[in-house]
């Protein structure tokens, strides 16, 4: 059975309509979305209900409105959808009317009957790693060769991001083996497809190696090939393509001048991830036995590595999906800060970005921002929820929930990094802010970081009793408290970003002015 989901219609002018898709349905009022919805109180680009490796889910992107589900404004997770959920965008709503997580087909790609090649290699993984240090005679493989599978084993232990670490595998790998190009493709979990994740270009002869189009920063590679050797769990060596009428006939060796073709199974002793393929073209000797079996021991070498890549990615997703239902248990208790978390976070990495702040520091932000608030969870209904300005007793129990969200985040080892940006985003440069009265650089960066972008945030949006500043007003705020409230460094970056900001403000709020409505629907 294949993934699916099919939406219909509940109300209005689109009542009885169905959508289908197998990955991916995008709501809106864009003519280029595929659910396009003409009614005012759906933002431009809504929603996204989209198929992950743990099922399908509904994302809202910023809206005006809202998404509901069963009920339910959500924030900026991704929430869950089984048949007969209820989805309201705006005040337009759907029922799902079925889905399926489905399963890859049994076999997506069957390769070419009779395809010829000249070398196939079956060898287990135990087998491969076998042929690290000697060659099919049994001879200490050359220097070179040795190196290369050194540098692999060190990717492993010292590069954490999958992207990088696909890519100084590949990077090696083509040299290693003086390819003309070379790609990694993974098995896809969404779709039981392979799609490239990294591609390199290596040199011929001093040059650039290019495809038949002469580019090359474009990449052709044989999805056959590749799709026969993950299918099969073999790797493949094909040369003297003009000799196979098969392979010649293949657009993308024709395209790519691929006189010579490697596709290596990229597995471990639990599963199959993907192929490395690399080509050489019609200037270069063809690939040999013993070319593709180092290939294949570099494959067996670097998979492992992959795969913890992957499962660490996996975590770090789950991670982030935790701290967001955390974010929004407090978002959805006060209504008028709806997407607050989500629009300091951005304003926040767009001006770390500006500062050239480095990537573990950007990391941070990422995740501590949507819990900046999280201390309000601890804060009564009848001070949270509010409609008036709070009295001083009143705001001095609000300003415990910067401890309080201190005290919730440190008992967490993964998160005690963000304590700062929890406990002191209300601090002011001069001294005069809370809970601990810091000052200057004795405030945490993030947390002066955060400050700015909550305080803009906060100035620009409504609230029951009073109506939201201007942006240039803001803007003018911010460098009025430049050196007061907020670290002028800092504060003047912020003003040079001000473009960004107010488009990220225009992708935020599509509607400004239009007032929010809402209404029950009718249950299925």
């Amino acid at each position: 059975m294949k993934r699916s989901i099919r939406l219909r219609g509940m109300n209005g002018p689109l009542k009885g309509r169905l959508w289908e898709a197998a990955d991916l349905l995008r709501v809106g009022r864009l003519e280029a979305l595929e659910v396009v919805i003409d009614d005012s109180s759906v933002s431009r680009y809504h929603a996204e209900v989209r198929a992950t490796d743990r099922g399908w889910r509904v994302r809202d992107l910023g809206s005006t409105n809202g998404t509901r589900l069963n009920g339910v404004r959500l924030g900026n997770g991704q929430w869950p959808l089984r048949a007969k959920d209820l989805l309201q965008f705006g005040e337009v709503a759907v029922v799902v009317e079925a889905v399926s997580d489905g399963e890859p087909d049994s076999d997506p790609g069957s390769p070419l009957p009779d395809m010829r090649v000249s070398e196939v290699n079956s060898r287990s993984w135990h087998e491969a790693m076998e042929g690290l240090a000697y060659d099919t005679r049994q001879g200490i493989r050359p220097v070179e060769q040795l190196k290369a599978l050194v540098r692999a084993g060190h990717h492993l232990v010292h590069i954490a991001k999958e992207e990088d670490l696909l890519q100084s595998i590949l990077d090696d790998a083509v040299q290693v083996l003086e390819a003309q190009r070379g790609a990694i493709v993974l098995l896809d979990p969404q779709d039981g497809r392979l799609k490239i994740k990294a591609i390199r270009t290596g040199n011929v002869n001093g040059r650039p190696a290019m495809n038949g189009r002469g580019d090359p920063g474009r990449f052709q590679f044989s999805q056959s090939l590749a799709q026969r050797c993950f299918s099969r769990g073999e790797s493949i060596l094909c040369h003297r393509i003009e000799e196979d009428p098969e392979l010649a006939m293949a657009r993308s060796i024709a395209e790519g001048t691929m006189n010579s073709v490697l596709c290596v199974l990229l597995r471990t002793p639990r599963k199959s991830l993907g192929v490395l393929h690399l080509d050489r073209g019609p200037l270069q000797r063809p690939f040999t036995a013993e070319d593709l079996n180092l290939a294949d021991a570099i494959a067996a070498n670097v998979s492992a590595g992959i795969e913890c890549a992957q499962l660490l990615r996996k975590q770090r997703d789950l991670f982030l999906n935790t701290i967001t239902i955390l974010a929004q248990a407090v978002e959805l208790r006060d209504e008028c800060t709806g997407n607050h978390t989500y629009r300091v976070q951005q304003y926040s990495i767009k001006l770390a970005e500006h500062l050239n702040l480095p990537e573990d520091q950007l990391e941070l932000l990422q995740i501590g921002t949507p819990l900046h608030d999280i201390g309000k969870i601890g804060i009564d209904d009848a001070i949270l929820r509010k409609p008036d300005r709070l009295t001083p007793e009143e705001f001095e129990i609000m300003k415990t929930h910067t401890i309080k969200g201190a005290e919730i985040v440190q008992t967490i080892p993964d998160l005690k990094p963000i304590v700062p940006i929890v406990r002191s985003h209300h601090e002011r440069w001069d001294g005069m802010g809370y809970p601990d009265r810091l000052s200057g650089e004795g405030i945490s960066p993030l947390a002066r970081i955060v400050a700015l972008a909550d305080a803009f945030d906060a100035m620009t949006q409504d609230r029951p009793y009073r109506k939201g500043m201007d942006p240039e007003i803001a803007f003018s705020e911010i460098e009025r408290q430049a050196g007061k409230q907020f670290d002028p460094k800092f504060a003047a970056a912020f003003l040079e970003i001000r473009s960004n900001i107010l488009e990220e403000m225009r992708a935020q709020s599509e509607q400004q002015g239009t007032t929010r409505r809402t209404r029950t629907v009718a249950s299925v």
